[in-house]
């Protein structure tokens, strides 16, 4: 393993070099939820020993509270209808405070818990994942450059282009979600750059605000599993949380951010919650576990069962994807209903010789209680309190795993 390093400057310049669901949340917390409090953990699930980089990596969380929004950033955000001008002042008021971050080590695993007002520290996530992966790559892969990605790029773009009419590609939708895992922000950046320029028509942005702002591209996202999850601790009973945040998220929005995740506490338990109300009013589901195909068929019958054409419906997929399963995915649905598709390490962490990270932080509490994400993929579950997953799972009829071995 390499000695421990010193990063040659700050990883994170902006406020908004975060991603777009971060911010509509924030809005969501500040007008809602401002006394909640709230846990994330993270977790390093390919077992990577961190340990070399834990200086690096404080030292760039600290220097976090430097950062503050930008007259040019605030007006930006001011273009957008549907956020309000009371939230952005509170964001041009906002800084980082990095006493809500706990970062040390277990034996080789790398601890990091963020534990504060949700308000305060809801955009702690993805910039600590991007520092992490980051400082890490700085120090794995000192060689891998800006011209290696572009070159991979090309080199998919042109397959691509081979392996598929331009009729297959005319409505084929890309958005890059690739901030948290990415090899640096210049190499993300570098991807956005050529992927609009060579790929006008079927990128359509991207969910780093910093880069939208800058490139002229439509910022995208809506929610992630810690809306809904935090709901199962926000005063509603637990068998109607997510009934509860489906309804505070259309409340907040009116119409706008339409497209709703689905797999906090398993597919099946969401649809059970989707009625015609939701599905009526918003405009799409978003996949981010288990399989892809099986979780299209459940909700194209879902929207046939509540009477709605799901012809206009629209399903993001954003789990793991590569240009080939997207564009299988969309074959397999074509005609039957809208795709668009979230890609990210695959994007912004593909160089020769380069092993992404698999890392993430989850929420593991809301005001001094346990909540817990059940997706459709069983590896990705995140808790701090196993009893509390099995109380869950009882609510919401959730079968209980196969115990292994068995």
């Amino acid at each position: 393993m390499a000695a421990a390093y010193r990063a040659p400057g700050q990883i994170i310049t902006s406020l908004l070099d975060t991603d777009w669901y971060k911010l509509t949340m924030m809005q969501g917390v500040h007008h809602k939820y401002p006394n909640a409090s709230v846990a994330w953990e993270f977790r390093c699930r390919n077992a990577e020993n961190l340990a070399p980089y834990l200086g690096e990596i404080r030292d760039q969380i600290d220097r976090l509270a430097s950062l503050a929004l930008s007259r040019d950033e605030s007006a930006y955000l001011s273009g957008f209808p549907y956020l309000s001008p009371d939230f952005i002042r509170f964001l041009e008021l906002y800084r980082f405070r990095p006493e809500y971050v706990a970062t040390y080590m277990e034996g080789s695993e790398l601890c990091i818990v963020i534990d504060g007002p949700w308000s305060h520290s809801i955009l702690f996530e993805i910039v600590i994942l991007a520092i992490i992966s980051e400082v890490r790559n700085r120090v794995l892969h000192p060689d891998a450059s800006i011209d290696q990605a572009v070159s991979r790029l090309r080199d998919k773009l042109g397959a691509l282009r081979r392996d598929y009419t331009s009729a297959q590609l005319a409505d084929f939708r890309l958005a890059d979600f690739g901030t948290r895992r990415r090899l640096s922000q210049p190499v993300q950046e570098a991807i956005i750059g050529v992927l609009a320029e060579e790929f006008p028509g079927q990128f359509v942005g991207t969910s780093n605000v910093d880069i939208a702002r800058r490139h002229g591209l439509a910022p995208m996202g809506t929610m992630a599993h810690e809306w809904v999850m935090a709901h199962q601790q926000l005063g509603s009973r637990l068998v109607d949380s997510q009934r509860a945040a489906l309804e505070a998220w259309v409340q907040e929005y009116r119409g706008h951010l339409g497209v709703a995740l689905t797999d906090t506490i398993t597919l099946d338990a969401f649809l059970a919650d989707f009625d015609l109300y939701f599905a009526k009013l918003f405009d799409g589901l978003r996949h981010d576990s288990g399989d892809p195909l099986v979780f299209a068929e459940k909700c194209i019958r879902h929207y046939e069962r509540l009477g709605i054409d799901p012809r206009g419906k629209t399903l993001i997929f954003s789990d793991a994807l590569t240009f080939d399963s997207a564009m299988a995915i969309k074959q397999a649905l074509e005609g039957r209903i809208r795709t668009s598709f979230g890609i990210g390490t695959s994007l912004t962490c593909d160089l020769p010789g380069v092993t992404p990270m698999n890392i993430v932080i989850k929420m593991v509490s809301c005001n001094g209680q346990p909540v817990a994400k059940i997706s459709d993929a069983p590896g990705k579950a995140t808790t701090r309190d196993p009893e509390y997953v099995h109380y869950l799972r009882s609510v919401f009829n959730v079968e209980e795993p196969a115990e292994s071995g068995r």
